[in-house]
């Protein structure tokens, strides 16, 4: 038998430990360990790295290659896929579909945070070329939405805070069909929090859940100038506030009377247990009816999805948009679905 030289040796040893974060990765939504929580963040990277070298082990004729083949294979049926494939956009005007649009916009200021900027007339401008049914705002200022502005929504459900630390748990909801019942979720020891609507569709009421789950609160132009040792607690705390906030909309799903919509801003991404907790046995819109990557939002120039659209399985999602307007830090979201016939 040929003995294998130093550099696959290297090359074996470097699969190695990327196959173990992988499966890592997949543990992380079964477990509540916020310090594993980390690598979740790292799940479309190491399924890339992964299938090189699935790849240079198969051209190369080793068994190797079933290191990386098995790990893919289990994290697919584990995590599921991070890439959508679906071909159907079914958008075209019906009185039977609902429409419905998420957006963190950041208090209407832009992508760099410029309090000197105001984006509503940008973001109002789009909102009405895209005519959803629903809206839904996290880090909404009301201040800027004139009396002129989202004239087609009557009914409207707000969440403020007066204190300008307290922005996320600014929140809205606008509607074209009737709010006849809305409530708060209080998160616990956080700037962050969530809004429910009962709305009035036809002849069926649906609960939808506006959330904005804890933030990171970690910047590009900041991360340089912070220890790193102080960096990883206060992101270990991030993910463990998660966690117990996912617990919180998980309950408030099961308690609810009416089939449920959950949507916002869930700063983190599919592979995470806070969005597993609370995604539960509902059907994520993205996975059903988008394509492509998904992103929402950039850090440091790598896209990651963080912002969710998730509704009852009896739904039947029609197409779901990712739009790239570049008018906050995070992009919209919207799905169209129908609900079930009677």
């Amino acid at each position: 038998m040929k003995k294998m030289s130093f550099f696959k040796k290297f090359m074996l040893f470097l699969n190695l430990i990327v196959a173990f974060c992988l499966f890592l990765a997949c543990v992380v939504p079964y477990t509540s360990s916020a310090s594993l929580a980390f690598i979740s963040l790292t799940v479309p990277a190491l399924v890339i790295i992964n299938m090189l070298f699935f790849l240079y082990w198969l051209i190369g004729k080793k068994i190797y290659l079933l290191l990386s083949l098995s790990i893919l294979v289990f994290g697919y049926f584990t995590l599921g896929s991070f890439i959508a494939f679906n071909g159907r956009s079914n958008n075209m005007a019906d009185s039977e579909n609902i429409s419905l649009l998420s957006y963190n916009v950041l208090s209407f200021h832009n992508s760099d945070n410029d309090y000197e900027i105001n984006t509503a007339p940008e973001i109002v401008d789009f909102i009405e070329d895209e005519n959803p049914d629903v809206l839904l705002f996290q880090e909404f200022q009301s201040f800027y939405i004139k009396d002129d502005m989202l004239g087609n929504y009557p009914y409207v459900s707000k969440r403020e805070s007066l204190e300008e630390v307290q922005g996320g748990k600014n929140l809205a909801v606008y509607s074209k069909y009737k709010i006849i019942n809305n409530g708060t979720l209080e998160f616990p020891d956080t700037y962050n929090g969530g809004l429910f609507v009962d709305l009035l569709v036809k002849r069926d009421t649906l609960r939808v859940f506006n959330l904005h789950m804890e933030s990171f609160g970690v910047r590009p132009y900041s991360i340089k100038y912070e220890r790193s040792d102080r960096l990883f607690v206060r992101l270990r705390d991030s993910f463990a506030k998660q966690q117990k906030q996912a617990l919180i909309v998980k309950q408030y799903i099961n308690e609810s009377p009416y089939k449920v919509i959950v949507a916002g801003d869930f700063n983190n991404t599919q592979f995470s247990k806070s969005y597993f907790d609370i995604k539960g046995d509902l059907n994520d819109s993205f996975l059903e009816g988008g394509h492509g990557y998904g992103e929402t939002i950039k850090f440091w120039k790598f896209p990651f999805r963080i912002d969710m659209l998730l509704l009852d399985s009896s739904f039947e999602v029609l197409s779901h948009k990712n739009y790239n307007i570049d008018l906050s830090d995070h992009e919209p979201i919207m799905a169209t679905f129908k609900l079930p016939s009677e």
